[in-house]
């Protein structure tokens, strides 16, 4: 899947929606490509007492809930289509679902994307092994 098309995907499925005085979502939307060809979507949850989480979480437990854990590109896009890198939670998650993903193109911009491994360079696994 070209990067655009990932990008249209996750733009596909943001739309802030409030669901009580103490939680929103779809602020930020996310996709990802997994190594089988597969593209899933999620949404990020923003509740009171920081509960909830990213929307690379949410997209990441529908590809877990098929089975599938091999991510070769993810993005990141708000309402205003922006794109955003992963936090360092979710970099930590994409890492950790499988080993392998420390190669997976994370989307910056419409034209540029970096392997993880750029984003996580100092492992906590590798340091206290």
């Amino acid at each position: 899947m070209e990067i655009n098309d990932l990008i249209n995907k996750a733009y596909e499925v943001v739309g802030h929606y409030r669901s009580s005085d103490d939680c929103t979502s779809g602020g930020v939307g996310a996709a990802l490509t997994t190594k089988a060809g597969n593209v899933y979507t999620g949404v990020c949850i923003d509740c009171s007492c920081s509960l909830g989480f990213c929307a690379e979480h949410s997209a990441i437990a529908e590809m877990l809930k098929h089975k599938e854990s091999e991510i070769t590109m993810i993005v990141a896009v708000n309402e205003k289509k922006e794109i955003a890198p992963p936090c360092g939670r979710c970099r930590e998650l994409i890492y950790q679902v499988n080993k392998s993903n420390i190669d997976t193109a994370i989307v910056l911009s419409e034209n540029k994307t970096l392997p993880l491994k750029e984003l996580l360079p100092f492992r906590w696994q590798e340091i206290w092994a």
